[in-house]
Parts: C-alpha cells; structure tokens; sequence
C-alpha cells in the first residue's frame, strides 16, 4: 500500500513535471511567433559559429566597440538612464494591404526617434529598399511608433534593440507584409551586421512587417534581415546608454529580454531631403 508521504511525493513530481511541460511549450510558442532574435540565437550557440563570433568581436573592439560602453555593472542592476514617456497613448494600427509607393527613390530620407533615451537619427537607404523605406514613411505618418515600447534589448551573442511593435510583445505588425530587400548590401561583410546598422525583424522569407532592429555593436547574423538604414554616432551613443543597463530575463510567456531602461518612441517622424 502506498503511504501517505509517498503519495504527497508523487503528487509533487507529477505537478513539477506539468509545470515543465508548461514553460517548454510557451517557449516553443514564443519562439515561433518572435521574430529576429529567437531564431539567431539558436544559431549562435552552436559551436563553430560561437567560436566565429569569439574571433570577430576581437577584432572589432579595438575599432568601435569597448566592453565598458555596453557591459552593465556585476554588482546589480543599474539606474534606469531614461526619461518618462511623454503623455499619450500607442494606436494600434492595422492596415489591410502594403502603402502604394509614393516615395522618390532618388532622394533621401531620415528617420528620427524621439526617444526616452535620446534621438536617434537613421540614414535611410531609400534606392536600395524602396519598400521597406515606403512602410516607415507611411507608418510613421500614420503615428503608428508614437509612444510604442522598444520591446527587446539581446546584450550577448548579438548586440541589438529591437523596436516596432505597438504590442510590446514581439508578435505585432500592421496587417501587411513586404518582401526582403537589400539582402547583399556591401555593409554586411562575413554575415556581420556591424554596429550603427538598422534592419527589419522577420518570421522568415518575404515577412516584413513593422519591427525593426538597431545593432549597437557587431553583430553575427546570416544575411536574411533587409539593412534599410544606419544611425550615426549619436545615435550610437543613445543604443549604448540603454545597452548599458542591461536586460530582463526573458519572459517566459514571449521569451522577450526587455530592456531594463524605459525605452520608449515618443514620437517617429520621416523626412525628405
């Protein structure tokens, strides 16, 4: 007969073995519906990338990354860096078809991020990703990044912050998708997306949608994000000040890294010039 204590024993592992299974399939779920960052760490941890990757960091530390600017303090988390969200709230915008074209291609574009951080300023490559450029122009038209949460910050492995979804869950677009673009831009040297790049987030081939990503520091990845812009030194500066404060562990329900720093897009407004 099996006693009393036995019985509790085995009620306690049955309920640990649920709680397993649980957390393993809001992973998988999470990491199906994620976009970039999911599926390339998966990539990183194997072994003749990760020593890849080892070597490629040594090299460029030395040119425009130091450990200092993106590492937080060991001892703790560190002081949010970041102002409060300006009054307002996130519009959550749904589109039923991609914007007809109504950019010149010929000419230039910025992109500007008022942020809680700082602004950022992104040379856009209208000639070389006239679709993806034509999205951000209309979007942010439409006020559809105004007071959205920048929702992932990865600060090993690959060096990013990831923006775009009005969500802030990682699984939000506006309805539409586009195709890939620019896939063989002469930047992205050794399947390296270096620092300053800024490049679409994607569920796979041609699915484009809202999510962007900035890179503050070189960073491993294949080829298969659109590079449609880069940020300047100032903007650097900013991507390193949030980089800086570190991360969350990862939400077991999306498997976000949210950034500890409240980084969020006051406002996103594109230019011609």
């Amino acid at each position: 007969m099996v006693s009393q204590e036995q019985r509790r024993r085995q009620l306690a592992r049955e309920k640990f073995l649920r709680q397993q299974q649980r957390r393993t399939q809001a992973r998988r779920k999470a990491r199906a519906r994620n976009s970039v960052i999911a599926s390339v760490l998966g990539v990183i941890v194997i072994g003749s990338v990760v020593l890849y990757t080892t070597d490629a960091f040594k090299g460029d530390d030395k040119k425009t990354n130091t450990a200092a600017d993106v590492t937080p303090s060991p001892t703790g988390k560190a002081p949010d860096p970041c102002a409060k969200p300006a009054p307002g709230s996130v519009k959550k915008l749904k589109f039923a078809k991609e914007p007809a074209m109504s950019i010149d291609t010929s000419a230039k574009y910025t992109m500007k991020l008022d942020t809680t951080c700082g602004g950022i300023d992104i040379a856009m490559k209208a000639s070389a990703a006239p679709h993806t450029v034509n999205s951000f122009n209309f979007l942010a038209g439409q006020g559809y990044f105004d007071h959205t949460k920048c929702h992932r910050l990865v600060t090993s492995g690959i060096y990013v912050l990831q923006c775009g979804d009005p969500t802030a869950t990682g699984t939000g677009d506006p309805g539409y998708k586009f195709k890939d673009e620019n896939l063989k831009d002469k930047s992205l040297k050794g399947s390296v997306y270096p620092a300053g790049t800024v490049a679409m987030a994607n569920n796979g081939p041609n699915t484009n949608g809202s999510q962007f990503f900035l890179v503050y520091q070189d960073s491993p990845l294949p080829p298969n994000y659109t590079p449609f812009g880069t940020t300047d030194a100032a903007g650097l500066k900013v991507l390193r000040k949030i980089a800086a404060a570190g991360a969350q562990p990862a939400d077991p329900a999306t498997n976000n890294t949210a950034p500890n720093a409240t980084v969020v897009i006051n406002k996103a407004t594109v230019t011609k010039s």
